[in-house]
C-alpha cells in the first residue's frame, strides 16, 4: 500500500501544474454530474436560444443551434450541432434533431412534432409549400406522430392552406432524399426508400405490415 502510495505521489509529481489543475477541475465535474438532477437541460454557450422558448427538462441543446421565440422543446430532446427550431414549432418528448436540420419556419400556422421522433442530417421540416396557389398570410400546418425516423436531407412541407394539414403518422421510416409535399396524408407503418418523391394532396394509408414504396406520385 506504501509503495503504490508513493508511486502515486511520484506520477503527480511529473504532471505539471495546469494538467493537475485541470484533473482536478474533471474529477470535480465528474463528481458534481453524478450528482446533478437528471432533469437538467443543457444549453451550449454558442447556441442561441429566444428566452421565450419553452424548454423541457433534461433537453441538451448544441453549439450553433438556434430555437425561436414561440418554439416548444419537449422533455429529453437532443438538438445536435447546427440544428435549428424555428416559429411555431412543437417537439414532443426525446425527439432527436441531427446537425444541420430545420424544423418549422417563420409563418402563420404550425409545425407539431410527436414523441421519439429522430430527424437526420439537413433534413427540412415544416417550411412553406412550393404550391404556387398557397397565399401569403395564410396559416399553414404539419403534424407528425410518434417514433418516426426522417433521414437526411428529407424535405417535408407544411399544407397550402389554412383548412388543411400535412399529416404523418407514427412507426414511419422515410430513408434520405425523400420529399412529401404539401396536404399529403402518410399513414402509419410504411418505409419510403431513398428518393421517393409525393407530390401535394397523396394519401398513403395505414399498413399492417411494413410497406416500401420506391416510386414517385403527385
Amino acid at each position: 500500500m506504501a509503495a503504490a502510495t508513493a508511486a502515486s505521489r511520484t506520477a503527480g509529481l511529473l504532471l505539471s501544474p495546469r494538467l493537475l489543475i485541470a484533473s482536478r477541475h474533471l474529477q470535480a465535474s465528474a463528481s458534481e454530474g453524478s450528482a446533478r438532477d437528471a432533469s437538467t437541460s443543457f444549453i451550449h454557450p454558442a447556441a442561441v436560444v429566444h428566452p421565450d422558448a419553452a424548454i423541457g427538462q433534461g433537453v441538451s441543446i448544441g453549439p450553433f443551434c438556434t430555437v425561436g421565440a414561440s418554439a416548444r422543446i419537449g422533455d429529453s430532446c437532443r438538438l445536435h450541432t447546427g440544428s435549428h427550431v424555428t416559429g411555431h414549432t412543437e417537439l414532443g418528448e426525446g425527439c432527436v434533431v441531427h446537425t444541420g436540420a430545420i424544423l418549422g419556419a417563420d409563418l402563420p400556422g404550425r409545425t407539431i412534432i410527436g414523441e421519439n421522433n429522430v430527424i437526420g442530417n439537413y433534413a427540412v421540416v415544416g417550411v412553406k409549400c412550393q404550391d404556387l396557389k398557397y397565399k401569403p398570410g395564410d396559416e399553414c400546418f404539419l403534424r407528425i406522430g410518434n417514433n418516426n425516423e426522417i433521414r437526411e436531407y428529407c424535405s417535408i412541407h407544411r399544407s397550402s392552406k389554412s383548412c388543411d394539414c400535412t399529416v404523418i403518422g407514427d412507426n414511419n421510416l422515410i430513408m434520405g432524399s425523400c420529399h412529401v409535399a404539401h396536404d399529403c396524408k402518410i399513414g402509419s407503418n410504411n418505409i419510403f426508400a431513398n428518393n421517393t418523391l409525393f407530390g401535394g394532396h397523396v394519401i398513403v394509408e395505414v399498413s399492417n405490415h411494413f410497406t416500401v414504396i420506391t416510386s414517385t406520385f403527385s
